[in-house]
């Protein structure tokens, strides 16, 4: 019998004892997924081609042959909505930030996690390319084009609501439209229903909410970013019930810290990458490399709430997945986490 890699695996969301007051919990909780896997919707997917569509930036494509399929953003959504439509095993690569175990065998053609070489994607012989533009250089799809591989570029935006958009254009990229809203259905309804055990177990007054903030680490390099409305962070964390402090002042992408914002968000919870928190040797190494935490609520309870890399902002299939995590995390940290001694197999994180 497989040991569970998760605390609490076999209860629902609202079985679990809930934290009295969750926006004065005491210590960090690692969020984990009680199931890493993307289901592909179909094992029978059939790409109906060719088929002519027209990308987010208006290049009509043609794409003829879907047998060497290369995904790639920035989050590893793309990669994630090809396998969710059953067409996993024609996908050739992947992109640093594909990690769930699908995929994990796959060669890897980013550098430095979002840095695109055309010669490596060229030597995978893909008959098809779908990216967006959160990986760059932009000349790379350029030099893709002139050695004759279809690229499509689809959108960019990543969150909750925007999961439906997403499967339907790479769906039409490869020719399966009616799967696509099949997959489509099943995500959203998992969403939903996901969202409904959140409502149930979050306070009913937004003012009693959590205030949570969602803060990208990289102590290596010294990267210490802010993300606010319309980078994601802000959808995952109203998903959650919680109050979106980021926006609450204003703060708009994703933009270096400062101390000044810290302080006027005044966050009860902060989100982190898992490898993130660990580039700065965790929570003590984090509150020393930004000291404006200390004087939070957040800091104050040590309440750093970290996940996977390649889970936590993956908005794609597993989107209501990662929503459970973190709300079991949030809400009810004693029973959240990964179990002692359980390996993981969600792959490796992205940079």
């Amino acid at each position: 019998m497989t040991q569970p890699q998760c605390i609490g695996s076999g209860q629902a969301l609202t079985e679990l004892d809930l934290a009295p007051d969750p926006s004065d919990v005491a210590g960090p909780s690692t969020a984990c997924l009680l199931d890493a896997h993307v289901e592909a919707v179909s094992s029978t997917t059939t790409p109906a081609l060719p088929v002519t569509v027209t990308d987010v930036q208006g290049t009509s494509v043609t794409v003829t042959d879907a047998s060497r399929i290369l995904p790639l953003d920035i989050t590893g959504a793309i990669a994630a909505t090809v396998f969710g439509l059953g067409l996993g095993d024609q996908v050739v690569g992947r992109d640093g930030s594909t990690g769930f175990p699908e995929a994990v065998h796959l060669p890897v053609v980013t550098a430095d996690g979002h840095t695109l070489s055309a010669e490596p994607i060229i030597a995978l012989a893909p008959t098809v390319v779908i990216t967006d533009t959160t990986l760059g250089p932009r000349d790379v799809i350029a030099q893709l084009r002139d050695a004759g591989i279809p690229v499509v570029i689809v959108t960019k935006e990543r969150s909750i609501e925007t999961v439906g958009e997403l499967v339907a254009q790479v769906a039409a990229a490869l020719g399966v439209i009616d799967t696509g809203a099949s997959l489509t259905d099943r995500v959203e309804n998992e969403i939903d229903a996901t969202r409904a055990e959140i409502d149930a177990v979050a306070p009913t007054d937004v003012a009693d909410r959590p205030r949570i903030l969602f803060l990208y680490v990289r102590g290596s390099a010294g990267v210490y970013y802010l993300f606010g409305e319309e980078s994601g962070a802000d959808s995952l964390i109203r998903a959650l019930d919680g109050v979106d402090v980021a926006g609450e002042i204003g703060w708009t992408g994703m933009r270096p810290v400062t101390a000044e914002a810290l302080i006027q968000a005044a966050p009860d919870v902060v989100l982190l990458m898992t490898k993130g928190l660990e580039s700065v040797d965790g929570v003590d190494g984090l509150l020393t490399a930004v000291p404006a935490l200390a004087a939070t609520p957040a800091g104050e309870n040590r309440r750093f709430v970290d996940m996977n890399d390649t889970d936590i902002l993956s908005f794609g299939p597993r989107s209501a997945q990662v929503l459970d995590a973190l709300a079991r995390a949030i809400y009810a940290p004693e029973a959240s986490g990964p179990v002692a001694g359980a390996a993981g197999d969600s792959g490796e994180s992205s940079e």
